[in-house]
């Protein structure tokens, strides 16, 4: 009697574990979302979530991993300007940044210690899109809203906010096919190693420059998405390899044509990223050979994140993967104080609103912010 009472028990105990466990997930419904025109499902296939409805106010996190380039500081100063907003301030109890560096476990651990702390969303930019399948499902299990972008997930466990990143790939490609018609050397300054937008984006290149039919001889570089780190590898590529016949950037291109410029190397046909900077010497050097096609979207992108994080805790119905638009500017159509700003710092990204989502701000809202952990 007692080993089946005891039996009983647990096996009642294990069923409501397992019920919980159900019911903390987000349940998978038919579209469409909620405010399609800022949650776009990223295909006509794309699932649609919808978490159990919570009150608020909400405590969220920030967990990023990589921040030492230009792009991901002003990324985390975004985040902490938006969460400041009055409309997002009040619905938020507490609002938690933390950036672990390139070492993907202190990144998982640091989501781990936010599951753990109870916090109700995570928004995640991902060192690495495999490496997480055990705390995406800790976060299921736990009713924690994961949402990852920029450098997304390889789940469908989780909501993914991003731009094509494959797309802009082949659109810098694209441009280089179409502006160095006899194919040529290339130089390729890549982003950081592992991660899915450096992935993704090469492969787009490559699919699209191996498809040409022309014959392309391509020197790879690592340098980060950062300026300083851009412009040394570029550098030691033009004086091993050059000259270059055309030119593709991931980020850090403000120093990609500084070194450029230091060597002596003609300008050549560029693809690359929405700095402000880069796109000031695009403007500059356009009748000197510097034809640029500048794509890509700011680090607003994080403010869409939250945004998705925070209507799903509302419980409405949001897709699990979300396309953002890309920002594209092509020679000539450069336009000062529209396309690129004059006063402002080289290393500001450019196009960091979303109009769709109510989201835009202004140079002063984010650069008022710090980049440390809160």
């Amino acid at each position: 009697m007692i080993k089946s009472l005891v039996g009983g028990v647990i096996a009642a105990t294990a069923f409501v574990m397992l019920g919980s466990s159900a019911i903390a997930g987000p349940e998978v419904v038919k579209g469409p979302g909620a405010e399609p025109g800022c949650f776009a499902p990223w295909a006509a296939d794309t699932q649609f979530f919808k978490y159990p409805k919570k009150e608020g106010p909400y405590r969220i996190a920030l967990a990023n991993g990589y921040i030492a380039n230009t792009w991901r500081i002003q990324m985390i100063q975004t985040a902490k300007a938006y969460a400041a907003q009055p409309d997002v301030a009040k619905k938020l109890k507490e609002f938690k940044v933390v950036s672990t560096g390139e070492d993907v476990p202190a990144q998982i651990s640091a989501i781990n210690n936010f599951i753990d702390s109870g916090f109700d969303a995570i928004v995640v930019n991902a060192q690495n899109p495999t490496a997480f399948g055990p705390v995406i499902k800790r976060a299921k299990e736990a009713g924690v809203v994961l949402v990852a972008f920029d450098n997304i997930l390889d789940t469908k466990d989780a909501i993914n906010v991003n731009v094509d990143q494959k797309g802009l790939g082949e659109l810098w490609g694209k441009w280089l096919v179409s502006h160095v018609p006899n194919g040529g050397k290339v130089l390729e300054v890549r982003g950081v190693a592992g991660t899915s937008v450096d992935t993704d984006r090469h492969k787009g290149i490559h699919e699209v420059l191996d498809g040409s039919g022309k014959k392309w001889n391509v020197t790879e570089v690592v340098g980060k998405w950062d300026d300083g780190v851009a412009q040394k590898a570029t550098a030691d590529a033009i004086a091993t390899s050059g000259p270059f016949d055309g030119i593709t950037g991931q980020g850090g291109d403000t120093g990609i044509v500084q070194a450029m410029i230091d060597a002596k190397h003609p300008f050549v046909p560029f693809g690359g990223e929405t700095e402000n900077g880069f796109r000031k010497f695009c403007a500059a050097h356009a009748a000197d050979g510097l034809k640029c096609s500048s794509a890509g979207t700011g680090p607003a992108q994080v403010a869409v994140a939250i945004k998705t994080a925070i209507a799903a805790l509302e419980g409405n119905v949001v897709p699990q993967s979300i396309k953002l638009p890309l920002a594209v500017v092509e020679d000539p159509n450069f336009k000062a104080g529209q396309d690129f700003f004059p006063d402002q710092s080289d290393n500001f990204f450019v196009g960091n609103s979303f109009p769709t989502c109510g989201i835009n701000f202004t140079a002063q809202e984010i650069m008022g912010q710090t980049k440390e952990n809160k």
